[in-house]
C-alpha cells in the first residue's frame, strides 16, 4: 500500500514562497494498492493536481478512469477541487463517492449544489464523466481488495474519519477531528478507527494558544494528535491540515515541539505531511 499527499493545507488554499516546503493545496491524497483502482481520499484543491496526473495514465492506456473517493465532509476545503478534475472530462470516466450521509439532503444533492451557477459556472451534470455518491455512515465496507472502516468522529458538521487496510497494512486517516477541552478523552470512534495502525494521518492545525481561542472550531493541537497515537498504538502519525497562517517554519516549529512531548517517544516516527510527499507502508 502506497500514500501519495496531493493536498495538506487545511480550511483555504495558499501560496507563496512561504509555503513552498509544506504546500497550499487543501486536503487530498490518493492510495494505492496494486492491481486495483485508485483509491482517492478528499476532494480538496489538491484533488486538480492529481487528475492531471491520473489523466495523462488513463489517456497512455486509451480508457477513462474509474476510481473510488472517500469523502470525510463538505466544508469548501474538502470539496473544492472536484470541479478541476481533470478525468471527468472524459465520457465515461467515473468516480464513486462515498461521504457522510446527511440529515435532509443526499450527498448527491450537496455536491451539485456547490457545483452549479452562481458560485460555479457550469452544473455537474455538464461533465462529461460520471460521478456517483453512496452516502455513508458508520459502516465498513470494500474498495477493491481495500478494507474500509468509516466513523462519524467530532468535528463540526458531520464528519467521517476512515480506516483503510490493504496488503496486510492499516492507514488511518483523520484531518478533521475536534479536540476535547481536556485535550485527553477519546471518542471510542476515533479509538476504533486508529488501533495499532501502521500510519495515522491527523488533524494538528493548532498550538495550544491558538485551541485556547479557537476551542470549538473543529480541529486538533499536534500535542493532541501525539496522545491520540500513543493511547492507540500507532506506528507512525503524520501531522496534517496545517492552519494557512502557518508558513514553513511555524509548520517545523510545531512538529520540533510535537516530537519533545513525552508521549512522542513510544512511536516510531511523527512527522508533518507536505504535497507529493509518498510513503510506500509494504505489505505482509
Amino acid at each position: 500500500m502506497n500514500v501519495t499527499f496531493y493536498g495538506v493545507r487545511g480550511s483555504c488554499p495558499c501560496s507563496g514562497d512561504r509555503y513552498r516546503r509544506y504546500g497550499g493545496n487543501t486536503s487530498c491524497l490518493v492510495v494505492e494498492v496494486e492491481g486495483d483502482e485508485p483509491l482517492i481520499i478528499d476532494l480538496g484543491t489538491g484533488l486538480r493536481v492529481l487528475g492531471e496526473v491520473l489523466h495523462k495514465d488513463v489517456r497512455a492506456v486509451g480508457a477513462p478512469l474509474h476510481a473510488t473517493a472517500l469523502l470525510t465532509h463538505l466544508h469548501f476545503d474538502h470539496i473544492l477541487g472536484l470541479p478541476f478534475f481533470a478525468p471527468l472530462q472524459d465520457p465515461g470516466a467515473r468516480l464513486t463517492v462515498h461521504g457522510p450521509a446527511q440529515a435532509k439532503r443526499s450527498l448527491k444533492d450537496v455536491l451539485h449544489a456547490a457545483v452549479k451557477p452562481p458560485v460555479f459556472p457550469i452544473h455537474m451534470d455538464e461533465f462529461r464523466g460520471e460521478l456517483v455518491t453512496i452516502d455513508t455512515r458508520d459502516e465498513d465496507f470494500s474498495v477493491g481488495s481495500a478494507k474500509v472502516m468509516a466513523r462519524v468522529i467530532p468535528h463540526s458538521g458531520v464528519t467521517l474519519g476512515y480506516r483503510i487496510e490493504a496488503d496486510g497494512r492499516a492507514l488511518a486517516y483523520l484531518p478533521d477531528h475536534q479536540a476535547p477541552l481536556d485535550r485527553r478523552t477519546i471518542s471510542d470512534s476515533v479509538m476504533e478507527l486508529c488501533q495499532g495502525v501502521d500510519l495515522l494521518v491527523h488533524d494538528g492545525q493548532y498550538t495550544e494558544d491558538e485551541f485556547s481561542t479557537k476551542a470549538d472550531w473543529g480541529h486538533s493541537t499536534a500535542a493532541f494528535a501525539v496522545h491520540v497515537a500513543a493511547e492507540a498504538n500507532v506506528r507512525k502519525l503524520l501531522l496534517s491540515h496545517h492552519d494557512p497562517s502557518h508558513n514553513d517554519r511555524e509548520v517545523d516549529r510545531i512538529l520540533t515541539q510535537a516530537r519533545r512531548l513525552p508521549e512522542a517517544k513510544g512511536i516510531e516516527d511523527v512527522s508533518s505531511a507536505h504535497e507529493s510527499q509518498s510513503i510506500d507502508l509494504g505489505h505482509m
